[in-house]
Order: C-alpha cells, then structure tokens, then sequence
C-alpha cells in the first residue's frame, strides 16, 4: 500500500518524526485489517478497527485515541472522504501522574556517579522536560548567565523558555570540561558520537538511577516532570507560570497536577479533629 501521500502531507504541516511514523503505522495496520482500498472505507470499517484495538488488542483509550487520529488524518485530508463525524472517540482514563518525593529525586541523583547521566537527572527534574526535549536540547540554547535556556520546535513545534536551576549548573562546566577533553566538536549538549543520546538510552538512564537508590515505584522520565510540577505548586508557584514553563497549550492539562500535591492535602485539617 503507497502512503507516500501521507508521509508528504505530514511533513508539509512540520509533524514530528515520531507522529509521521505513528501515523503510517496505523494506516497500514487499518487497510490490512479490512482489506480494502482506502477510497471505498466506510464508517464500519473503522468502527470494527477501533473495537478490534479495544476488544481483542485489549489497548488503553490513549492508544486507540492515536490510532483514531491517524485515521482521521489521512481519510479527511487525503483520501477526502469525511466518515468520521459519528465516530467517538473512547473515554480516556483519569490517572493521577506518579510524583517522586524530593528526598527520593536527591537519592537517584546521589546514586548516578556518571556526570552526564547525573546532568540529564538534574536537567529532567529541575526544568521539567520531556525526555525527548532533555537529550536533544543543546549547548548554545542554555543561556547560562540568565539561568534561563530555550526549548526549540517543542511538543507542536512551539518554542518556550525554561529554567535552569544552580544544582545543574554547578555540575555544567567540570562536564563541558571534561566533553573538551575527547575534542570532539558536538553542538548537543548529552551527546554520543555525532548525535544526541536517544529517548531510550535517556529513559534506561532514569531507570537505572531508581533502580539504584532503591526506589519502591515505577519510575520513568515523565515522574521528573510530574514531580518538578507538583513541587512548584506545593511551593506556591502561579499554575499559568507552571503551564508556561511546561509547555502545556491547555491550562487543564496543568490541572492535572493539583490532584496529585500531596503536601497541600496533608495540611487540611480534618472536620473531626
């Protein structure tokens, strides 16, 4: 099946890697599931997919969700046949983001011995990054006399300012040290070879620092960013600043972390006491 098309149009509209690669995989799994061409699909066809991802795929609503948008995208703006608009998508699940405490973040950074690896824990927690964002981001985006650094073509290409905290600037200079030593001239800051460390290799890193300072929960890089969330709320912060330094287009997405402050619970006062 060509879905060259499809891969043109996403680039055209400035879609990441990663979208261009979910987007195709979906198609090409919804046209070899009905055995069809694309131009004679119908609204069954895709209501059928969509309860063979649910009910014998057994896949999460967010997962459906992108496997809905994929379709959508390529029949509305491609095929151009709109069979879309009595298809719903699939209720997503409300889960609370796992937040670390600060006393467990000290101990998986104390735990890495590694500089770079310790860098890219201190960078996670302390601006809040996406993995992705946190092993592509590079030296001259860090703009280190303001404390201040730049996330460029972020999650919907969007450009923000992010903060950079005194802890991970203390460790910066004896790495870029260091880095100057193999004479190597990288412009990434966590870099291997001729690139940046993938997204993977950064989720193993935090994964090996739980592991090590023996963390009794299901870590990954987005309860760093969860966590640098909820501390700034728990310490006051405005949630638009917090919305701003994440990166969120919408405030509800924010929102999210107000349910998790565990701190701010704590200091309600009973009614029976």
């Amino acid at each position: 099946m060509d879905l060259k098309k499809l891969v043109t149009e996403l680039k055209l509209r400035g879609f990441s890697e990663k979208t261009i690669e979910a987007y195709t995989f979906h198609n090409k799994q919804f046209l070899t599931f009905i055995n069809k061409t694309p131009e004679s699909v119908s609204e069954d066809d895709v209501k059928a997919y969509l309860g063979h991802l649910i009910a014998d795929k057994k896949l999460k609503p967010a997962s459906v969700n992108l496997a809905l948008c994929s379709l959508r995208f390529y029949f509305k703006k491609i095929i151009e046949n709109d069979i879309f608009t009595k298809i719903e998508a699939p209720k997503s699940e409300t889960k609370i983001p796992t937040v670390l405490s600060k006393d467990e973040i000290q101990k998986m950074i104390q735990a890495t011995k590694n500089i770079k690896h310790r860098l890219l824990l201190k960078l996670l927690y302390s601006s809040g990054l996406r993995i992705s964002e946190a092993v592509s981001i590079k030296i001259d985006d860090l703009e280190i006399n303001e404390k201040m650094g730049i996330i460029k073509s972020g999650k919907g290409r969007k450009d923000r300012h992010i903060i950079l905290s005194d802890e991970f600037l203390k460790d910066l200079p004896r790495y870029l040290k260091k880095r100057a030593k193999k004479g190597k001239d990288n412009p990434y800051l966590f870099n291997i070879r001729d690139n940046c460390i993938s997204s993977k290799m950064g989720q193993k890193v935090v994964k090996q620092a739980a592991e090590k300072a023996e963390i009794g929960k299901r870590v990954f890089p987005h309860a760093l960013r969860s966590s640098f969330a909820t501390h700034l709320l728990e310490n006051g912060t405005d949630i638009r600043v917090i919305q701003e330094l994440l990166g969120h287009s919408n405030l509800a997405t924010t929102q999210r972390y107000t349910k998790v402050s565990r701190e701010q619970l704590k200091k309600v006062k009973s009614p029976l006491d």
